[in-house]
């Protein structure tokens, strides 16, 4: 049997807000069809949902499709910037995946767009831990199916998925299986039956759910 935990990224693997945030303002800067600027409470809240739930967020005034423009061009603009200087891991990560990996298959599913995973994993050197990964901006499908679509060209039986909002939450129960939840995260859900309180809690909570 193949087991797998399966991982959200942003508030559960690492964090970028403060490193992304200047990038996203100097893009709106440069769009006279707004004034909006960005604090830092804001782009925190914005992490985990989609580009049109960002767009429909960030600039209500605009068009949705002018403001999805907008925010797939900060996403694309932050990239160079996440792969020279990366983000923020959480306490005791690499360590952990170091665990994790000699007993489970290790996979990542976002909302992202292409290339932020991959910012993530070549910045700190993590590529060895993590056996494939899927994005919202690749596929178009909810993170749901995209947890759906890595188990089944993988081969997995067995799978959890960890993550630090309500999405991730509903994500993993559209997928049929367990969730834990990251409470250090951004996020909030609602009676998680598992939650873990800084990552190096997992490898125990793993062990519980698939054996």
């Amino acid at each position: 049997m193949k087991k797998a935990v399966l991982f959200d990224l942003d508030g559960t693997l690492w964090h970028t807000c403060d490193v992304i945030l200047p990038v996203w303002n100097d893009i709106l800067k440069k769009h006279k069809e707004t004034t909006k600027q960005i604090t830092l409470e804001e782009m925190n809240s914005y992490m985990g949902k989609t580009v049109e739930q960002i767009a429909s967020i960030m600039l209500p005034e605009l068009t949705l499709e002018n403001s999805v423009a907008i925010v797939k061009k900060c996403c694309a603009e932050q990239i160079p910037s996440l792969r020279k200087t990366g983000g923020h891991l959480y306490d005791n990560l690499e360590s952990t995946l170091e665990i994790l990996s000699k007993n489970y298959f290790l996979g990542i599913i976002s909302n992202c767009q292409c290339g932020y995973i991959e910012a993530f994993l070549f910045a700190h050197k993590l590529e060895k831990y993590f056996s494939d990964f899927e994005m919202s901006g690749r596929t178009n499908l909810t993170k749901g199916e995209n947890i759906k679509l890595v188990m089944e060209r993988n081969g997995i039986d067995k799978a959890v998925y960890l993550g630090d909002t309500i999405g991730d939450q509903l994500a993993a129960k559209d997928a049929e299986i367990p969730f834990v939840f990251a409470s250090y995260g951004f996020g909030t859900t609602e009676n998680p039956e598992y939650t873990i309180s800084s990552f190096d809690e997992l490898p125990k909570v793993a062990e519980k759910i698939l054996g």
